[in-house]
């Protein structure tokens, strides 16, 4: 019934860190121009990449309850707000589902910024080897 609406406020939350994260790498690329780059995939990005993730889920969730008519546009657009017994079944839906698949996409994208760290500082490893070599 509402479950769409956990992943919108963790998408809120995380693009609130995004912004403050891109603030602050920037003003940490500004004071530190002269030294060797490291090869890392900044934090931004990868909480970007959880943003759209949470966005594209939720915006396809709410696209769902739409069409089924659980969400209406009128006044208290979610359906189930109508009756306290709904309102009940609507919230434990939100505290179960809506909460597990909030964890899943963000357990998914902790693995994939793994993977993704794993990818990028591989050639960086092998080239410090064959320039020793």
């Amino acid at each position: 019934m509402a479950c769409f609406l956990v992943s919108v406020t963790e998408a809120v939350v995380v693009t609130a860190a995004e912004k403050a994260e891109e603030k602050r790498e920037h003003s940490a690329a500004a004071t530190v121009e002269g030294k060797e780059a490291q090869v890392s995939i900044p934090l931004s990005r990868k909480l970007k990449w959880l943003t759209w993730m949470l966005w594209g889920g939720a915006v396809l969730l709410a696209f769902e309850h739409i069409w089924h008519g659980e969400v209406v546009m009128w006044f208290p657009f979610l359906t189930a707000m109508s009756d306290p017994a709904d309102m009940a079944e609507m919230f434990h839906e939100m505290a179960t589902v809506g909460v597990c698949m909030a964890v899943l996409v963000t357990a998914v994208w902790a693995v994939m910024c793994k993977v993704a760290d794993s990818i990028v500082k591989r050639p960086a490893a092998e080239n410090k080897q064959h320039a020793a070599a």
